[in-house]
């Protein structure tokens, strides 16, 4: 059975889930089987982590199967989540513990198809270039488009380390690659949005003349 049709009956619109107060009562109640609170998970996270996948991918046919394989991993593996000292800080503990599943599940996909990830010749290793600040000019779409441009291997491991904060070490046993090959093609990721941003802010100045 595919993972679409095991959370099928959580996507009926006309639905209505009981409130829940807190994230805290939500967990817990998933950790106790109560159908509702999943419900209440799947459906206000389910934006949050198609847009995770997205970033991954622009095969829009699988992304909403590695959605729900994303959330059949999130259940299971609930009890492993650890809550965070500071209760304000729940929300982006979960959210990003949510996000780090999710982005292992649609690399383990990628992973599948050699193909996805080539580990082109790399003769020279280039200094890890700045922070790409031209990023926090944009908005979500802008971003996607350009990330669409990248080759999947780049893609994957700015991703990786500049949006969910793993380190080229990490990133290395992720994608067994070194640590070093995960700079380098961060560099090319960062110097390649550099030029698609200019050319896309170029291009648009053009039109508006």
């Amino acid at each position: 059975m595919k993972a679409a049709a095991i959370f099928l009956k959580f996507r009926d619109k006309e639905r209505v889930i009981k409130p829940i107060k807190t994230l805290d009562e939500i967990i817990a109640g998933c950790l106790n089987n109560d159908e509702s609170c999943r419900e209440w998970i799947y459906k206000s996270f389910y934006g949050y982590l198609t847009g995770v996948i997205r970033r991954y991918t622009s095969d829009i046919q699988n992304v909403e199967e590695l959605v729900n394989d994303s959330y059949i991993k999130i259940f299971r593996k609930l009890q492993s989540f650890q809550h965070p000292e500071d209760p304000a800080k729940l929300m982006a503990a979960f959210k990003g513990w949510m996000a780090k599943i999710a982005s292992r599940t649609v690399i383990d996909f990628l992973r599948i198809d050699k193909n996805q990830f080539p580990l082109v010749e790399l003769t020279e290793l280039h200094p890890v270039a700045e922070h790409l600040t031209v990023i926090d000019k944009m908005n979500a779409a802008d971003v996607l488009k350009l990330l669409d441009e990248l080759p999947q291997l780049q893609r994957v491991i700015f991703n990786l380390y500049e949006i969910e904060g793993f380190s080229h070490e990490e990133i290395a046993a992720e994608l067994s690659i070194t640590a070093s090959h995960s700079r380098t093609y961060l560099a090319r990721a960062k110097a390649r949005l550099r030029t698609l941003y200019h050319q896309q802010t170029n291009y648009s100045a053009a039109w508006t003349k």
